[in-house]
């Protein structure tokens, strides 16, 4: 199986005054293509820092990305920017939703942006919204959708640009159980249909069991796999 990510030395540090805080202390991480991959670990311990920068929305102090052997950061911000736009998909806890345009309109969106045929973007928008349920409720606005619905609405418009990898940050945080695995199953059957990369922040072991692989991050670093007892 090739690899989709290869991150190398990866570290990530802030200055905040006089202070300098490092978050990333030296990560490497390899994700194959068309794997299920989840980040778990402590609050702090820079699980959403390495999806940003597995995302290019942040860039590392040091170290290497590579996406698909290329190094991801040696790339302009503009190119960048383009990258972000056809290759990655992003949810998050909060959906981010344009209220005054409708499920379908707010699913179309990246497709717009990015010029594809009007005719093509509602087919696709459609055709995912379908999937995950939503058919009947294409022309409801945001505030006349549950949680639930309206996160996935958000997971339909990460994917309507088919990008190579689904980065999806707590994307259950704010949702009770119930409607959290609902969420979860979701995403793996449409992982599984798709193809797609997909790699999860969550606080949710039950959840994060269900990748995969899970990852742990403890204090900046990756945790050594604990070896299974025969």
């Amino acid at each position: 199986m090739s690899s989709l990510l290869s991150v190398k030395g990866l570290c990530k540090s802030y200055r905040t005054g006089a202070a300098t805080v490092e978050v990333l202390k030296g990560i490497d991480l390899e994700v194959a293509e068309g794997t299920t991959t989840a980040l778990v670990g402590a609050s702090g311990a820079g699980k959403s820092t390495l999806l940003h920068i597995l995302g290019a929305l942040d860039r590392p102090s040091s170290g290497s990305v590579q996406f698909r052997g290329s190094d991801l950061f040696a790339r302009s911000d503009r190119e960048l920017a383009d990258f972000r736009s056809t290759s990655i998909g992003f949810v998050f806890q909060f959906h981010h939703l344009l209220p005054e345009f409708t499920a379908l309109e707010n699913v179309m969106m990246p497709a717009l942006i990015a010029r594809t045929d009007r005719r093509q973007a509602e087919r696709k928008a459609a055709e995912l919204l379908e999937e995950l349920g939503l058919g009947h409720r294409l022309v409801h606005r945001p505030g006349e959708l549950s949680g639930g619905e309206q996160q996935r609405v958000a997971i339909a418009r990460a994917l309507v640009m088919e990008p190579a990898l689904l980065l999806a940050d707590e994307p259950t945080g704010n949702l009770d159980m119930k409607t959290s695995e609902a969420i979860h199953g979701s995403l793996s059957r449409l992982q599984q249909k798709t193809g797609i990369t997909l790699v999860i922040v969550t606080h949710n072991e039950r959840l994060a069991a269900g990748m995969e692989r899970v990852v742990r991050l403890a204090d900046g670093l990756i945790e050594p796999a604990v070896p299974e007892v025969p």
